[in-house]
């Protein structure tokens, strides 16, 4: 068994403002939905390594809105130095980014951030050597 995608809600019209988070800031690639579901709005990202996915993210919209507090995506990187650097892009994008618990994982480096709808978003790797 392997995780296909994880689907994140987003309000109506919440597009533009996904892609300046999941594409612009976070450097995930945008991909069509397919026909069948793209008039339900919403948009989707997916992580490459080479040709390979590794990693899928579907925003869909939810009327009515309410972010995922809790739950939430986690990404990992392959190491710590990019780790920094992209929590270095996400704040330069102005997306506030917490480093509170970046030691509080064994046998990771982690932050947190909220995309621009208030949805938890981690990011990890392995700690620094």
């Amino acid at each position: 068994m392997r995780l296909h995608h994880v689907q994140v809600s987003i309000p109506s019209d919440g597009e533009e403002s996904a892609r300046r988070f999941y594409a612009d800031a976070l450097g995930l690639t945008e991909v069509p939905k397919p026909p069948s579901l793209a008039g339900r709005g919403g948009c989707w990202f997916r992580a490459f390594d080479g040709d390979a996915v590794v990693a899928e993210i579907h925003l869909g919209v939810d009327s009515p809105f309410v972010p995922a507090k809790k739950a939430h995506p986690a990404f990992v990187l392959d190491s710590a130095a990019a780790l920094e650097e992209l929590g270095g892009r996400l704040q330069a994008h102005g997306f506030e980014v917490s480093w509170t618990e970046r030691h509080t994982f064994e046998g990771y480096e982690r932050f947190h951030c909220r995309d621009p709808f208030g949805n938890r978003v981690e990011v990890l790797s392995p700690p620094a050597v």
